[in-house]
């Protein structure tokens, strides 16, 4: 199961109703964050959410609005009595603009490790974490991210047993451990069948409307996407300051066919996205307007055969 929570929706600025930009997916007692904007702690708070377990951290960019919540996150991190070390992901500049947000944050009783993405596409095993970086059209390199669980196939009882692979060794080849025995290599693939659909979260947000968003996607379990505009005459500062609208959104979404799509990342100005639903639904029918504290509960399907 993958626990998912918009921890907020601004762009921008943190206004009294609405914190910035933030989203922790909960996985086996692994935590990620994904952008950290002022005012990330507060909602982690207010949700019932620890920091502590926090493993890892992506940026999408170094804009305010998506980092400047970091130091006051590292220092209760570290107030917490958590020593195990902490990666942090974003495009390339990561250690030297964390380094200078740490002049505020200096003393840590735990690591720091940093991975800078250079690439179009990255992609990273962490933990249960299947995580696919993608960059995508903003004014400085800003990426999306997939983030996925991934799920093995069926354990076959037949092949076990006709290969005479010991029973005292399924459950290690189902965890995806190579044994050797007996002079045999017995491996997880000679007992698991083809691996069935996992769960993914697609997350894309200050960005221009691009196909490598909806190729990211594509069948997700769910979409969170930048909406910053919904009001009519918008298009055009959308295209200047390189963001979307909510209907670009939408058509993206369209194309990809995820589940559902929680629109966020809104402008100031957009005081109740929710009155542009009917006509974004008219485009995408599973949209919602999300709002801080948005949570879903992710789960494989049960009928994956």
């Amino acid at each position: 199961m993958l626990d998912i929570c918009l921890l907020g929706t601004g762009g921008m600025m943190p206004l009294p109703y609405r914190f910035l930009t933030a989203m922790m997916a909960r996985c086996q007692g692994s935590n990620l964050l994904i952008d950290c904007g002022e005012g990330t702690q507060v909602a982690l708070k207010k949700k019932g959410w620890s920091p502590k377990p926090i493993d890892v951290i992506c940026f999408t960019h170094y804009h305010a609005d998506h980092i400047s919540g970091l130091p006051g996150l590292l220092l209760t991190m570290g107030n917490a009595e958590r020593t195990e070390p902490l990666i942090l992901i974003g495009p390339k500049g990561l250690e030297k603009v964390v380094s200078a947000l740490r002049t505020i944050a200096p003393e840590l009783p735990f690591p720091l490790r940093f991975i800078e993405l250079s690439q179009p596409r990255e992609q990273l095993k962490i933990g249960p974490y299947l995580i696919d970086a993608y960059k995508v059209n903003h004014n400085v390199t800003c990426y999306g991210y997939a983030v996925s669980i991934l799920r093995k196939g069926r354990f076959d009882v037949t092949r076990a047993n006709e290969q005479q692979i010991p029973q005292r060794f399924w459950s290690r080849l189902q965890k995806g451990e190579t044994i050797e025995h007996e002079g045999r290599t017995l491996t997880p693939d000679m007992v698991l069948g083809p691996e069935r659909r996992g769960i993914k979260v697609a997350y894309c947000t200050d960005t221009r409307p691009v196909p490598v968003i909806a190729e990211y996607a594509r069948e997700a379990d769910l979409l969170i996407c930048e909406g910053m505009y919904g009001e009519d005459g918008k298009e055009s500062k959308a295209r200047e300051y390189k963001h979307m609208t909510m209907y670009e959104a939408a058509r993206l979404a369209d194309k990809a066919q995820p589940k559902e799509m929680w629109l966020t990342h809104y402008s100031p100005s957009l005081t109740k996205p929710e009155e542009f639903m009917d006509a974004v639904r008219k485009i995408f029918p599973r949209t919602k307007a999300a709002k801080d504290g948005y949570t879903a509960e992710l789960e494989f399907d049960s009928d994956e055969k």
